[in-house]
């Protein structure tokens, strides 16, 4: 292989993280495959869309990488408030999918600005945390802002309703908070209020639809063929694959449309019908390579924003991850929450390069010489 500066390569394509890029690609490769059966052996609709996506996201999370940290910093803060400004544009403009006002659209384009906050709340958080002396984060002085960060943009998206993606966000914030230094006391007294605070939502807060998820996660035999289908099929789809599953185009819950939702939220199941217990164990290794080599870059990182955020990016691909694979098996609800370049969906696709940029950029900037 050639060396850096040696006039063939050039050095800033040379310096990359040449093994994890590869690593997105066998994810997003594989992602396509299981795209491309979901759709009976067809390009279209998911595949070709999906890899338009996917190598367009992944030039700019490579772009990313050029990106100082500095300016990443800078400008958290100014882009966590547009895309706040952007939640209230949802419920002004938003167009309506599946019973939830989620998107918007300008010119053609569609796009879900939850989505990009699941990033931008750690972002955020992360430059909060960076200006505020070290000596005033175990003082309530460190609590309440980020608390008014967190809550700001989780309403909103509860609001629409989406309660997966709100909890989603709020998960990502606590983590930065728990990073940050934020005494173990406070989260305790957080879980014991949510404990308390529990049976009250389930009553009084949540939608029907969200109590009849919860319910049904409990119990899927409740309502076999209405709000319980959705797990019911996913368990077939994915025990009937056993180990090495039935075979490439071979699935028969997807292909016959008993699975819903195969290509997005599901998808994993109707992988795991033709792949099997290996396939899943493939992308449970691979998904935790990237993530182990997220929390690497934080520890490597020059700056207390740059540790920050490169943990709880690798704390928020670990959530995408494992609260979809808990909900396709049945150890979660049904939120809606998609599985990383595996389910089809630009906006998610988006995302999960956007934390990729970041890593990379955050990556680049532990293994110069010179400090901002």
């Amino acid at each position: 292989m050639a060396r850096p500066g040696n006039g063939i390569v050039p050095m800033q394509v040379a310096q990359l993280p040449w093994k994890v890029l590869f690593l997105v690609l066998a994810i997003g490769g594989f992602g396509l495959v299981v795209l491309y059966s979901a759709a009976n052996g067809n390009i279209r609709p998911w595949a070709f869309n999906q890899g338009t996506r996917f190598f367009l996201f992944l030039a700019v999370a490579i772009g990313m990488s050029r990106i100082p940290v500095r300016v990443l910093s800078q400008w958290s803060l100014p882009i966590y408030g547009a895309l706040v400004v952007a939640l209230l544009g949802v419920e002004l403009l938003g167009k309506v999918a599946g019973g939830s006002q989620r998107w918007i659209s300008l010119g053609g384009f569609q796009f879900q600005p939850s989505e990009l906050m699941k990033p931008m709340i750690v972002l955020a958080l992360a430059r909060f945390y960076e200006m505020l002396p070290a000596s005033e984060t175990r003082k309530f002085v460190a609590i309440w802002p980020a608390c008014v960060l967190i809550g700001v943009p989780a309403l909103l998206v509860i609001m629409q309703p989406d309660l997966g993606t709100g909890l989603m966000i709020t998960g990502c914030g606590v983590m930065v908070m728990f990073l940050a230094g934020v005494p173990l006391r406070l989260f305790i007294a957080g879980a014991l209020a949510v404990a308390v605070a529990a049976p009250l939502a389930f009553n009084f807060v949540l939608h029907d639809y969200q109590r009849n998820r919860v319910l049904i996660f409990l119990d899927p035999e409740r309502d076999p063929l209405g709000t319980g289908y959705h797990i019911t099929q996913s368990k077939i789809a994915i025990g009937s694959g056993g180990i090495f599953g039935k075979g490439f185009l071979q699935g028969t819950q997807s292909h016959l449309d008993y699975l819903p939702e195969g290509q997005t939220d599901f998808a994993l199941a109707t992988m795991m019908e033709e792949w099997g217990l290996a396939g899943g164990v493939f992308l449970i290794v691979a998904f935790g390579m990237l993530i182990a080599w997220g929390i690497g870059v934080g520890m490597r990182a020059k700056t207390r924003f740059g540790r920050l955020t490169a943990a709880g990016i690798s704390g928020t691909m670990f959530l995408y991850c494992s609260i979809n694979m808990a909900m396709v098996i049945g150890l979660a609800p049904v939120v809606g929450v998609p599985l990383p370049l595996i389910s089809f969906g630009g906006t998610a696709v988006m995302t999960f390069m956007l934390c990729l940029g970041i890593l990379l950029s955050i990556d680049r900037d532990g293994r110069t010489k010179t400090r901002w």
